[in-house]
C-alpha cells in the first residue's frame, strides 16, 4: 500500500489495530491462566471481553468507510505478546511472575492508547466524526485497563512482594 493520503494512512493504521487487537484475543487466555492473583485473573478475562468489542468497533468503522480491514500484521503487538509469552514461560514467585505479567500487559496497553490516540487525530483531520466517538470510547476503555492494572498492582502485588 502506497502512503500517499492522510486517508491511506488511516486505512493503514485501522489494518494494523485490527490486527493487533485479534492478536490480543489469543494471548490474553494464555495469560489469565498464568495468573495467580483471582483479581489479575478477572482483569484479564474481562479485557479479553472488551477486545471483542474493540474489533467489532474496528469492523464497525471499516464498514462504514468501505475499508477492508484485514490484511496487515502488527507487528509491534507481535512483539509484546512474544515478550509476554517469555513471562508465561517463567517459573518462580506467584506475586512476582503476576507483577511481571501486568508490566508485560501494560507495554500492550500503552502501545493501545497511543495507537488509538493517532487513530482520534487522524480521523479528527478527515472529517470522520462517527469513527473518532468510536475511537475515543476505545481509547477510554484502554486507559481504564491500564489503570485497573497498575491498582492490581499497588493493592496486591507489591504488598506481598
Amino acid at each position: 500500500m502506497s502512503l500517499d493520503t492522510l486517508s491511506d494512512l488511516f486505512e493503514e493504521q485501522l489494518k494494523d489495530l485490527y490486527n493487533a487487537e485479534n492478536q490480543l484475543t489469543k494471548a490474553l487466555p494464555k495469560m489469565a491462566k498464568k495468573a495467580s492473583s483471582p483479581m489479575l485473573k478477572k482483569a484479564f478475562q474481562d479485557h479479553l471481553a472488551e477486545t471483542q468489542v474493540h474489533i467489532e468497533r474496528l469492523k464497525q468503522i471499516a464498514d462504514e468507510l468501505e475499508i477492508k480491514p484485514t490484511g496487515k500484521t502488527c507487528k509491534a503487538m507481535k512483539g509484546l505478546i512474544e515478550e509476554g509469552a517469555e513471562v508465561i514461560e517463567e517459573d518462580g514467585e506467584d506475586s512476582v511472575i503476576d507483577a511481571a505479567l501486568v508490566a508485560a500487559a501494560q507495554r500492550v496497553e500503552h502501545y493501545e492508547i497511543s495507537a488509538y490516540g493517532t487513530m482520534c487525530a487522524l480521523g479528527e483531520a478527515l472529517g470522520h466524526k462517527n469513527a473518532v466517538k468510536i475511537l475515543r470510547k476505545t481509547e477510554e476503555e484502554e486507559s481504564a485497563a491500564d489503570e485497573k492494572l497498575t491498582q492490581i498492582c499497588e493493592s496486591e502485588l507489591y504488598a506481598t512482594v
